[in-house]
């Protein structure tokens, strides 16, 4: 009877679908508390090859942990993994170093300006929340009477993550300053219980700045973010070892988007989620591409022979 129904499984799973709900179960937060910023992959849409985000040189902690990960988060070429931001719920950060000031060799500076090129963007979550560039255009509708409003009226899109850098006359420059944006909906209040926070969105305003006009103080930690017209990009030159300096800044808003509600941005923004690429990173030949949706099925097929074998 058992193998009866092991065989019905079989003959049903290329009809059913599976589908991964990030973030099913609602956290809450305090004022201070963290609220831990996490790296996923480094995607592109011209290569189409996901990359894990230390695979670059970025500001690596001491001891790197990897989440386990499920089905759907390795088809899609996830490397869930810590970073050095350091986000407390509610408490705003001006501009603060990653880590200490980076010496890039020539082989490090060579990848990172080949990321830049292929157009690589770096994705970020807090709170499970996918971190998302805001990018504002003006709204052209309404005729005239709109066109004069320009400057106020704009239309607002977004993208999945941030793109890594630039490219420009010839020259690469390095998105190494991160403006996070964090939005949080408050819990109605129970006497004598403290507020409830819970994140429901996460934005990024990415900057390239040079290291000279961040003004580092190391022993403090911090930095000095100069204005967008006062300071030089930091450029990534391949043929030479560059000095990096790696900073964020941290600000909080109040939303009344509701924790149901916080996907509802993201839902809207167009990406390809599933990168099959992911299995087999190093390969780039057309047979492995062909191959792909047969070691998945293989697997799968490996798997429930398991099954059967134990029940027998």
């Amino acid at each position: 009877m058992q193998m009866w129904w092991a065989f019905l499984l079989l003959s049903l799973l290329p009809m059913s679908r599976s589908f991964y709900v990030p973030g099913v179960a609602p956290r809450n937060f305090h004022d201070g508390d963290v609220v831990d910023i996490k790296a996923v992959k480094l995607t592109s849409s011209r290569t189409q090859l996901p990359y894990e985000y230390y695979s670059l040189p970025f500001c690596k902690p001491k001891k790197v942990f990897y989440k386990g990960e499920n089905l759907g988060e390795v088809l899609r070429g996830d490397r869930i993994v810590n970073t050095l931001y350091n986000v407390e719920m509610s408490k705003d950060k001006k501009c603060e170093l990653v880590c200490e000031k980076r010496k890039l060799n020539i082989d490090e500076s060579k990848l990172m300006a080949e990321r830049i090129q292929e157009e690589y963007y770096v994705h970020l979550i807090a709170d499970n929340l996918p971190v998302a560039t805001r990018l504002e255009y003006p709204s052209r509708e309404g005729g005239e009477e709109e066109d004069q409003k320009k400057d106020t009226i704009k239309d607002v899109q977004f993208e999945h993550g941030y793109r890594l850098g630039f490219f420009d006359k010839n020259k690469f420059y390095l998105h190494n300053h991160l403006s996070f944006i964090l939005y949080f909906h408050k819990e109605k209040l129970v006497e004598g219980d403290l507020h409830d926070y819970r994140v429901v969105r996460f934005e990024v305003i990415p900057r390239s700045v040079k290291v000279e006009d961040l003004k580092p103080a190391e022993a403090l930690k911090t930095c000095t973010l100069p204005e967008l017209s006062g300071s030089a990009a930091q450029e990534i030159d391949p043929t030479k070892e560059n000095e990096v300096l790696f900073t964020y800044s941290v600000h909080w808003e109040e939303s009344e988007v509701k924790w149901a509600s916080r996907w509802d941005t993201y839902l809207t923004m167009s990406d390809v989620q599933i990168h099959w690429f992911s299995i087999v990173n190093s390969s780039r030949s057309l047979d492995d591409h062909c191959l792909l949706p047969l070691h998945v099925y293989g697997v799968g097929a490996a798997f429930i022979c398991l099954k059967l074998i134990k029940e027998l």
